[in-house]
């Protein structure tokens, strides 16, 4: 198949690294992939770093500009493609609205990352249901709410968890990585862009009450994003400097997992299944994680983690002192998480369930 895949966010995060996954198993498995995206955005970089095929594309904002730009752009490529993959609100918005000003059209699938609402309005009902072909989301209990709150036809959503390299995310030795990396004592770790809606402030309130009852505990902040001043900042308000390893954006995120003894994400929003969430599964790390999005499909409270309410740090300080009173309990969930990784989240399902989604809708 000849895939063209549209990002306009210049933002990272799993959204931008699951298309770059995705587009490097479908060329190796033969396909023919070209990304369009604003040369100012960090997946431009990251795609040609990888030897993706990548356009610089006026796509970032919406305005009568960029959808002549687009419309000139397909009119003289579309016959190289079969169909267009969107992935944000502007470039789907840009890429629906400039094939109706075409004779030739290509079918279009909307994937969406997020969970936030979708308008029901008119016009969005359009663009999802008549402008896109299929929807691809990354949860089941992102489909049932486009199904029972926006109404959309459930037969054309597909949920298809993003997929993680399970040759890279394993479980290692911890006492030699943690020598490696120079982190000491029992560590609790998160791993995510630094966003307000990663919840990070609550943990680290959730931290310090707990760093106060034992010394021995760290705190390992791996990731950078717009709130790292804020974060600094926060780590300094409560004292936490020596106790805190904050090492940003790492190439090797795999390593740091290992460094780990228990994961948390606290995420109150725009969550689909977090990537990081998985990789912490497929290291065999306890995670304590909360039902937004769709991180219900990855983590079962008391099965394969713990599912925490949101905006608390009580929460969290009462299930971070459960599983380490109960290295047993935290264990067990380590083991059945790493199961779970195993059966349903590799990179080889995800792109095995996309393949069968985008032949269905050239079939149609």
């Amino acid at each position: 198949m000849r895939i063209l895949h549209t990002e306009s966010s210049c933002g990272w995060g799993g959204q931008e690294i699951r298309i770059l996954t995705e587009a490097q198993g479908f060329i190796e498995r033969g396909h023919t992939i070209k990304l369009l995206c604003p040369v100012e955005s960090t997946i431009y970089q990251a795609a040609l770093e990888r030897n993706i095929p990548v356009v610089a594309a006026p796509i970032g904002r919406k305005n009568l500009k960029n959808l002549w730009w687009l419309r000139q752009w397909l009119k003289t490529h579309i016959q190289s493609f079969d169909l267009i993959n969107t992935h944000s609100s502007t470039d789907s918005w840009l890429v629906a609205l400039a094939q109706q000003l075409l004779i030739e059209k290509r079918p279009i699938v909307r994937t969406r990352h997020v969970s936030s609402p979708i308008s029901l309005n008119r016009p969005t009902h359009w663009l999802y249901q008549s402008a896109a072909r299929h929807i691809v989301v990354t949860g089941e209990p992102l489909k049932r709410h486009l199904v029972e709150h926006n109404h959309f036809a459930a037969e054309y959503i597909t949920s298809i968890p993003t997929g993680i390299d399970l040759q890279r995310f394993y479980p290692r030795d911890k006492a030699t990585i943690k020598m490696e990396l120079g982190v000491e004592g029992k560590v609790i770790g998160i791993l995510a862009t630094l966003r307000n809606w990663k919840g990070h402030r609550y943990l680290l309130d959730a931290f310090k009450v707990l760093s106060e009852q034992d010394p021995d505990l760290r705190l390992l902040i791996v990731g950078d994003g717009p709130q790292a001043a804020n974060i600094e900042n926060k780590i300094n308000e409560l004292n936490l400097g020596k106790k805190v390893y904050r090492v940003g954006r790492q190439a090797n995120p795999e390593l740091w997992l290992n460094a780990m003894d228990i994961f948390v994400l606290p995420s109150y929003g725009d969550e689909g299944v977090s990537q990081a969430v998985m990789q912490a599964m497929a290291s065999r790390l306890p995670v304590i994680t909360t039902a937004v999005g769709g991180m219900t499909d990855a983590v079962q409270n008391r099965q394969t983690g713990l599912l925490v309410e949101t905006h608390s740090s009580q929460a969290l300080i009462q299930a971070i002192n459960e599983l380490l009173q109960q290295p047993l309990l935290a264990q067990q969930l380590a083991a059945a998480g790493y199961q779970r990784a195993q059966d349903l989240f590799g990179i080889t399902i995800m792109l095995d369930k996309m393949e069968m989604v985008f032949q269905s809708v050239l079939k149609q």
